[in-house]
Protein backbone atom coordinates (compact mmCIF):
# COMPACT_ATOMS: atom_id res chain seq x y z
CA UNK A 1 0.00 0.00 0.00
CA UNK A 2 1.49 3.35 -0.97
CA UNK A 3 0.89 5.93 1.73
CA UNK A 4 2.46 9.37 1.75
CA UNK A 5 5.01 9.79 4.54
CA UNK A 6 7.54 12.59 4.66
CA UNK A 7 10.74 13.42 6.49
CA UNK A 8 11.16 17.03 7.58
CA UNK A 9 14.76 17.95 6.79
CA UNK A 10 17.11 20.89 6.89
CA UNK A 11 18.75 21.39 3.50
CA UNK A 12 20.88 23.93 1.70
CA UNK A 13 18.95 25.94 -0.91
CA UNK A 14 21.58 25.05 -3.50
CA UNK A 15 20.92 21.31 -3.10
CA UNK A 16 18.42 19.57 -5.37
CA UNK A 17 14.98 18.81 -3.94
CA UNK A 18 15.66 15.09 -3.42
CA UNK A 19 19.37 15.59 -2.86
CA UNK A 20 21.65 15.77 0.11
CA UNK A 21 20.28 17.23 3.34
CA UNK A 22 21.92 18.48 6.53
CA UNK A 23 19.68 17.03 9.25
CA UNK A 24 16.37 15.20 9.72
CA UNK A 25 14.29 17.27 12.16
CA UNK A 26 11.00 15.37 12.04
CA UNK A 27 8.43 13.32 10.17
CA UNK A 28 4.96 14.00 8.75
CA UNK A 29 2.17 11.52 7.95
CA UNK A 30 -0.67 13.47 6.26
CA UNK A 31 -3.10 10.52 6.28
CA UNK A 32 -2.91 10.04 10.05
CA UNK A 33 -5.75 11.63 12.03
CA UNK A 34 -4.87 13.85 14.97
CA UNK A 35 -1.20 14.39 15.82
CA UNK A 36 0.33 13.47 12.47
CA UNK A 37 3.85 14.85 12.87
CA UNK A 38 6.85 14.48 15.13
CA UNK A 39 9.21 17.44 15.20
CA UNK A 40 12.39 18.24 17.09
CA UNK A 41 11.35 21.78 17.97
CA UNK A 42 14.67 22.61 19.65
CA UNK A 43 16.60 21.74 16.47
CA UNK A 44 14.08 23.56 14.28
CA UNK A 45 14.42 26.71 16.42
CA UNK A 46 18.21 26.37 16.18
CA UNK A 47 18.14 26.26 12.38
CA UNK A 48 15.61 29.09 12.10
CA UNK A 49 17.91 31.21 14.30
CA UNK A 50 20.71 30.43 11.82
CA UNK A 51 18.58 31.75 8.95
CA UNK A 52 16.68 28.68 7.77
CA UNK A 53 13.26 29.36 6.27
CA UNK A 54 10.54 26.71 6.81
CA UNK A 55 8.19 25.88 3.96
CA UNK A 56 4.50 26.75 4.37
CA UNK A 57 3.66 23.16 5.32
CA UNK A 58 6.46 22.91 7.88
CA UNK A 59 5.47 26.30 9.33
CA UNK A 60 1.93 24.94 9.75
CA UNK A 61 3.26 21.75 11.40
CA UNK A 62 5.36 23.81 13.82
CA UNK A 63 2.31 25.87 14.76
CA UNK A 64 0.22 22.71 15.33
CA UNK A 65 2.96 21.11 17.42
CA UNK A 66 3.44 24.18 19.61
CA UNK A 67 -0.28 24.69 20.24
CA UNK A 68 -2.16 21.37 19.83
CA UNK A 69 -5.38 22.62 21.50
CA UNK A 70 -5.87 25.39 18.94
CA UNK A 71 -5.08 22.98 16.11
CA UNK A 72 -7.62 20.46 17.43
CA UNK A 73 -10.27 23.17 17.74
CA UNK A 74 -9.58 24.33 14.18
CA UNK A 75 -9.76 20.75 12.85
CA UNK A 76 -13.07 20.17 14.68
CA UNK A 77 -14.53 23.36 13.19
CA UNK A 78 -13.42 22.33 9.72
CA UNK A 79 -14.98 18.88 10.15
CA UNK A 80 -18.26 20.42 11.33
CA UNK A 81 -18.28 22.79 8.37
CA UNK A 82 -17.63 19.89 5.99
CA UNK A 83 -20.46 17.85 7.54
CA UNK A 84 -22.86 20.81 7.29
CA UNK A 85 -21.92 21.32 3.64
CA UNK A 86 -22.49 17.63 2.91
CA UNK A 87 -25.90 17.75 4.59
CA UNK A 88 -26.86 20.90 2.68
CA UNK A 89 -25.89 19.42 -0.69
CA UNK A 90 -27.99 16.31 -0.06
CA UNK A 91 -31.43 16.87 -1.66
CA UNK A 92 -34.40 16.75 0.66
CA UNK A 93 -36.63 13.72 0.04
CA UNK A 94 -39.71 14.51 -2.02
CA UNK A 95 -42.97 14.41 -0.06
CA UNK A 96 -44.90 11.25 -0.73
CA UNK A 97 -48.47 11.86 -1.79
CA UNK A 98 -51.04 9.17 -1.21
CA UNK A 99 -54.11 8.85 -3.39
CA UNK A 100 -57.41 8.92 -1.50
CA UNK A 101 -58.70 5.45 -0.90
CA UNK A 102 -61.54 4.38 -3.14
CA UNK A 103 -64.89 4.36 -1.41
CA UNK A 104 -65.83 0.81 -0.48
CA UNK A 105 -68.68 -0.66 -2.47
CA UNK A 106 -71.91 -0.66 -0.51
CA UNK A 107 -73.03 -4.08 0.52
CA UNK A 108 -76.75 -3.22 0.48
CA UNK A 109 -78.41 -1.71 -2.54
CA UNK A 110 -79.97 1.70 -2.13
CA UNK A 111 -83.70 1.74 -1.41
CA UNK A 112 -85.98 2.05 -4.45
CA UNK A 113 -87.26 5.52 -5.20
CA UNK A 114 -90.56 6.36 -3.56
CA UNK A 115 -93.62 6.30 -5.78
CA UNK A 116 -95.58 9.45 -6.03
CA UNK A 117 -99.43 9.27 -6.10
Amino acid sequence: MNRPYFKVVVTDTRSPRDGKFIEIVGTYDPKKVGQNSTLKLDRIEHWISKGAQPSDTVRSLIKKTKNPEAAAKKDAAAAAKKAAAAAASKPAPAPVETAPAAAPAEATPPPPPAEST
